[in-house]
């Protein structure tokens, strides 16, 4: 089975990376030399993925121009023999077919997703939170298809957190007979969470969930929150599976999680790490001089 859609929702006022987000999208940081939000869509590609939508909100129009042409600069770069520079910019564009729907109130990540109703129509797709970048051998998204046991079933990415950081997360309960999620809350308490195994931003949802995201109420912070209805499938009836993948997690939607990704895209790489490593070993760096 392959799933030929892809929704990443972008349109958050990124309230963790002030002022760095201020008027730079918050997708639009650079992890080394490229946007956090293109290694996600390239994840989605590299799983099989042809057709991506990104949901954005006021002030994102950064991201739509990354992933258009811009003609001026590749003639430039044409000219004065810079291929290694042009393909990667001709690169973004040339990823997948990508389109944009504005969420025009931020009403939470439920309502983002729903959002792409007319988009993912009666097939599956997958969501990709452009927050979370994963260094992994496998795609995460295909590690979430691989993990599928019937074509109706939705599975979700989830990593075991320390205890204390539930009230980060959506965090979920296990059926050990099935190995199906028999429950699923929204930032509980440490006392409250029925595990420490929480929901990250990676999805394989069937069509169902519109269903259930039209009749969310607001939920944590006030929010339509996505959780919310996975919870309500699960009530339902509709099978969803948690896929506790193989990856390291970087958090980019916070400054010191950010710095994790940088350190860790570069490691990597080849091309930079012996000389990330010397950086990193230096009495400045080791020290805080």
């Amino acid at each position: 089975m392959t799933i030929y859609r892809a929704v990443i929702p972008a349109a958050g006022f990124g309230t963790r990376m002030l002022p760095a987000a201020k008027a730079i999208p918050k997708e639009m940081v650079p992890v080394v030399d490229k946007p956090a939000i293109q290694y996600v869509v390239e994840e989605a590609v590299q799983s099989g993925v042809t057709d991506v939508l990104i949901v954005t909100g006021r002030g994102k129009v950064a991201i739509e121009d990354h992933f258009d042409r811009l003609p001026e600069l590749e003639a430039c770069l044409e000219a004065r023999g810079k291929t290694e520079q042009l393909a990667k910019v001709l690169a973004p564009a040339a990823l997948a077919r990508i389109s944009f729907v504005r969420q025009q109130q931020a009403l939470g990540l439920g309502h983002a997703v729903g959002c792409a109703k007319g988009f993912t129509g009666s097939e599956p797709f997958f969501v990709l939170l452009p927050d979370d970048l994963v260094l992994s051998e496998v795609p995460v998204c295909r590690q979430l298809l691989a993990m599928m046991q019937s074509p109706s079933e939705s599975v979700i990415a989830v990593q075991r957190i320390p205890l204390e950081d539930t009230e980060k997360y959506g965090v979920v309960s296990i059926d050990e007979a099935t190995g199906l999620i028999k429950g699923i809350v929204e930032k509980p308490r440490p006392s409250e969470a029925p595990s420490n195994l929480a929901v990250v931003g990676r999805y394989l949802l069937q069509p169902e969930v519109f269903r259930h995201l039209e009749q969310l109420t607001p939920g944590a912070g006030g929010e339509l929150q996505l959780t919310d209805a996975l919870a309500s499938m699960i009530k339902a009836g509709l099978p969803l599976r948690a896929c506790e993948f193989v990856g390291q997690r970087f958090d980019t939607g916070n400054p010191l999680g950010l710095l994790e990704a940088n350190i860790g895209m570069a490691l990597s790489r080849p091309d930079m790490r012996d000389r990330v490593l010397e950086i990193l070993a230096t009495p400045s760096a080791r020290d805080g001089a």
